[in-house]
This record gives C-alpha cells, structure tokens and sequence, in this order.
C-alpha cells in the first residue's frame, strides 16, 4: 500500500479515536486540569485496549478458572493455559469486564479494583508504570469513575485490534500525548516522530535488501534507544509485512528502551498485544543505564532528543568512557549540553557487521567542536571507519517540536562495494508538501512523490545530480546529491609558529630546532587532501619567511590514513559543512531595478493616498 494512502486511512482512524478520547477527557475537568488529564485517559485507554482484545474470549477463560481451581493447578501452568485460552499472551481473571462495571454504580471503585487485579501479571506490571491507583482514588470520591468507564463503554470507543490496527492505535496514543502536552505547553514532538519521516527512514533501512525481501522474506531485529510509544518500530515492522509480496516468512523481532514511565507502559501493551515479546521492551536511562548490553541488531531506528543535556548520566557516561572502545563513548563526549551523539555512539555499537542504521540529528552534529574535541572525534571514527553512507537533510518545519534543519544520518558497517570509502550528501530541504493545517511546528510534510524522489536519488547514488518532480498538489519538489571521498571532510588543524630572530636577524636553535617566538603562534586548517608542505610554501611562508610546524624527523606531519604526528600540536578534525556544500550563490540585483521598483512603488502609493483622501 503506498505511504500516502496508509496516511490518509491512519489518520482516520486516529483523529477519530483520538478525538473521541479527548471528549471524555473533558468530564474530568474541575477535579483535573487539561495537562493532567493524561494521568487518567492514557491509563484508562491501555486498560479499555486489553479489556477489548480478551473480550471474545472472556467467557472461555472464566470457565477454564473455575476448571483449574477444582484441579488444583497454580503457577506456570495455570498462567500458560489461561493465556493459550484467551487467545493472547495476557489474560484478565475478573468477573467483571468494563461493561459490567456499570452494572453496579456504587460499588464502582471496590470492583475496579478487583478488576484490575484479575489481570495477568504483566499487564499489572504495565499498570503499575502509570501510578494510577492515586487516580482510582481521586476520581471515585469526586464521582468520575463512573463516568469515565461508562464513555469508555461507548460503541464509538470500541478499541479491539480488529477495529483499530496496532499501529493505528499506537498514533491515537501519541495524538493524545500531544494534546495534554499543548495543553501545558509542553515538548509534545519530544514523545514522537511523524510518520511520513519514519516511512522514509523505514525505506532508507531496507533500501540495499529490498528486492531480497520481497521476493524471500527475512528474519530481522530492530532496536530503537529512544523508542517513546514504539511507533518507528511498529511502523519498520509495517514496511516490512508491506514489502512481502511473495508471502514468505516476514519476522521482525524489536527492542527498545525508554524513560518515561507513561510512554514505556504504552509501549509495552502495544508489544503485548500484537503478541510480540514485550519483555524485549526495557524501560530506564539508554545513556546511563542501557538494557541491551552486548546486543546488536540487523536494524537501528531512533529520533533522540537534541539540544538536551547528559548532566544526569554524567557520572556513568565517564566511567564508560574510561573503558575505551570496550564501551560505547571510546571516540570521545560531546559538550555536556547536547547529548544527541551519544545515542549515535550507542547506535554504531549495537549495530550488527551487516545492521544499518538511521537516526536523527540536528545540524550541530555536523559541525560542532573544534579538531580533537569530543564531536570532531566522533564524526572522525565514524567516517574513517566507513561507517557513514549517507546524510538527508529534511525540510523545515517538518516536526511536531521544532522547526529547525534535522537530518537523517543512515550508518552501517556493510557498505555495498561502489560506497566503500564514500560518503552521499542529500539535500531534500526542497522537498516537501505544505499542509493545510499546521500541528505544532509541523508546516510541512513528506508525500509520497517526496519519499520517491529522496530515495531515487539515493539509490543512484550520482556525485553531483539534481533531482525533480511535480507534487500531488501540482508543486514542483526537487532533490540534490553530493558524493564525496571519505577525507574530504577532514582537515588538519597545523600550529604555525615563528621562529624568534637574533640580533643579526638569524633564527635561533636549541638543540636543533627553532626557537618559537612568544606570542605569534598561529594555526592553519589544512584539508586532508591537501599537501601539508606544498600547502605551506604556498599559502605561508610568502608572507612569513621564518614560519615553520612542528612534524616528525623525516619532515612528515601526516600519512594519507590520517595518523598524525605531534598530536600536542597538530590536531585531526572532522567537519560536514553541509549548508556550504549545497550553497548556490544567487547574484544581487542591480541597484537600478531596485530604485525603479521603489520609485513604481512611491508613485503607486501617491495614487493610493489621493483616493483615499478624495482628492
């Protein structure tokens, strides 16, 4: 199906429900404020969603209880068979089921209880995440339990997974994050990606093993380090099913991690319910307390926060550090204020030889830190390892949060043979179709012409081509490609001293080598493709006769593979001007054409006057 029509039918389906669970959001008011009443509705929909996925098979299970009771069977194997007789892999033991409920309003509150409690352990443990029990209380004595199960119970609100699809239900819950998120003011995007990029990331994932997978299926695992609500995995998983045409074998088994509770708990009853491993579904700190330790995967996915601190994980990341590349962090730290490239270094670490790997950044992953810095020496491992293959910069205005230039780095350790040593920049920042109706930030999306284009020009993998199309909405989109040298975006950063002169004007020696004169050090940025002594001679030494740099015994300051010599003072970085790059000088006009237009412009505006003046 293509991307543009699962759009259209999610958001359906979503705005809807989304919609509908908004409105009983509103009964709450008074006794909660509007950013609050998440606390209540995202709680109550993972419930109301098991309690409509076991609602067929209620009936069986309460009779096969009664069976296990008189035969004594406790523990594991009550719990498999419970679960093989509901049909899923969490099963609820209550006689009461949300429609019951309602058979005893005052008794409400006690019988919610027990209903909650009739759940399988782990969807108890989902519960546990949201710290409802304090909500049960507040809402049964200000007489809102009632209320709330009873427009839970609604035909409109019927959330069983053969009405509302998986990954249709995991945006109902993202749609409604946002809405108590504005409601506060708060970082809504933070929780969550648009779709229309995951779809793009999803066909930048599976680009190199697409017709592989069309025609004989695959057997894959995906991680996501910031998963919020599991969608980029739900919808990888998605692309995948899409993609088996043949009707081969299609298992994609997914990881994440998470720390936000509510998001987390979301997450792991999406998992639950599909009747994936939810205990693949980790929740805590993925920079200070990772889950996956010794794991990789064939598939990476992740938005990590950008511009956000790691004053919190500062301590455990250190100490990981220290261990060097045993750990994740051993390229280096970026600044403590933005610790978006640590999730990068975590992704590069758990990436299988042949896994692939598409997260997001803003643009200062490209170019802050100076040579030998933490984010220099991290863009300089991955690139002198081969491991980056492409860079997409998005459109702006393209996020619920942000309406900053983001870019989709694609990373992986298998590069197909005509990349080796190559790095494909992408400028999509054209390419892009206006919405109707801004949410947040989000101006623009991504159609399904965009994603064609962006991945035609990926697959072809052109030096220097320009790309373009018409738009469904009759707009043209274009789409450029860049193919550089993997050395093309480093540099050497050589100090340039002068040597201090005698009185005869002669340079002074100790011990064989030039005297540095006090305060006339300097530094010159030497590509990586450049020769340092031809550079030298041409670019210094005409304008400074006595200046010199500091190199091994044989005169070398740098080999080809970018080892360097004195590295106290000459410094390898690493930087991607991307903006540079694509930059298209556009020449001023004339200042005679300015001139005539403001004089057309002076007189149009004294016509103007005279009418409305009457004269």
């Amino acid at each position: 199906m293509e991307t543009n029509k699962i759009q259209k039918q999610t958001n359906v389906n979503v705005q809807e429900k989304a919609n509908l669970i908004w409105e009983i959001a509103t009964h709450l008011y008074g006794e909660y404020k509007p950013h609050e009443y998440g606390r209540v509705i995202l709680p109550m929909t993972v419930i109301k969603r098991f309690d409509d996925s076991l609602k067929n098979t209620k009936a069986a299970v309460l009779a096969k209880v009664k069976e296990l009771d008189e035969k004594g069977l406790t523990g594991m194997a009550r719990d498999g068979v419970l679960k093989k007789t509901a049909g899923r892999d969490f099963y609820n033991v209550s006689k009461f089921d949300f429609e019951k409920l309602l058979d005893q309003p005052d008794d409400i509150s006690a019988n919610f209880t027990d209903y909650l409690q009739g759940f399988s352990d782990n969807v108890k443990d989902i519960i546990a995440y949201f710290e409802f029990d304090k909500e049960i209380s507040k809402m049964s004595q200000n007489d809102l339990l009632f209320t709330i199960i009873q427009e839970f119970n609604s035909k409109k609100a019927d959330m069983s997974p053969e009405k509302v699809t998986s990954v249709d239900m995991g945006y109902i819950f993202e749609e409604l994050v946002r809405k108590f998120s504005e409601s506060y003011d708060e970082q809504a995007g933070a929780h969550f990606t648009a779709r229309d990029i995951i779809y793009l990331m999803t066909e930048l994932l599976v680009a190199p093993d697409k017709e592989n997978i069309i025609n004989n299926g695959c057997n894959k695992t995906a991680y996501d380090m910031t998963m919020g609500t599991s969608q980029m995995l739900a919808c990888l998983d998605e692309k995948l099913i899409d993609l088996n045409v043949s009707n081969k074998n299609i298992e994609l088994k997914c990881f994440g991690q998470e720390f936000n509770p509510e998001t987390f708990a979301i997450a792991k009853a999406d998992m639950l319910i599909k009747g994936k491993d939810a205990e693949n579904m980790k929740f805590g700190d993925t920079l200070s307390n990772d889950q996956f330790e010794g794991y990789t995967f064939d598939y990476i996915i992740s938005n990590p926060p950008f511009g956000i601190d790691w004053k919190k994980e500062k301590e455990a990341v250190e100490k990981e550090a220290k261990s060097g590349y045993e750990g994740r962090f051993g390229p280096g730290l970026p600044a403590i204020g933005d610790g978006q490239m640590l999730f990068m270094l975590n992704g590069v670490k758990k990436l299988k030889d042949t896994g692939r790997m598409a997260i997001i950044q803003n643009g200062s992953s490209l170019f802050n830190g100076d040579a030998g810095s933490g984010p220099s020496n991290i863009r300089r491992y991955i690139i002198e390892s081969d491991y980056l293959e492409a860079i997409i910069q998005l459109p702006n205005d393209l996020f619920y949060n942000t309406g900053i230039a983001t870019y989709i780095w694609v990373v992986t350790k298998n590069k197909p043979e005509n990349r080796l040593g190559k790095v494909q920049l992408i400028d999509a920042s054209k390419c892009f179709k206006k919405r109707r109706k801004n949410i947040g930030s989000k101006r623009v999306d991504l159609s399904d012409k965009c994603v064609e284009l962006i991945m035609k020009a990926y697959n072809e993998f052109e030096a220097d081509k320009e790309y373009t199309d018409v738009n469904e909405d009759g707009i043209s989109v274009s789409v450029e490609s860049k193919v550089f040298d993997n050395n093309y975006f480093g540099y050497l950063k050589l100090t340039v001293e002068t040597a201090e002169l005698d009185a005869n004007g002669k340079e002074i020696t100790k011990k064989g080598n030039k005297v540095p004169e006090k305060g006339k050090t300097d530094s010159e940025i030497i590509p990586l493709t450049d020769d340092v002594e031809e550079y030298i001679q041409k670019n210094v030494l005409p304008f400074n006769q006595h200046a010199f740099y500091y190199h091994d015994k044989d005169g070398n300051v740098t080999y080809a593979d970018g080892t360097v010599y004195d590295e106290k003072h000459n410094k390898i970085g690493y930087e991607i001007p991307f903006t540079r790059i694509f930059y298209k000088f556009v020449e001023p006009r004339k200042s005679e054409e300015i001139f005539e237009e403001f004089k057309k412009l002076s007189e149009e505006e004294q016509e103007l006057m005279k009418k409305i003046l009457g004269e």
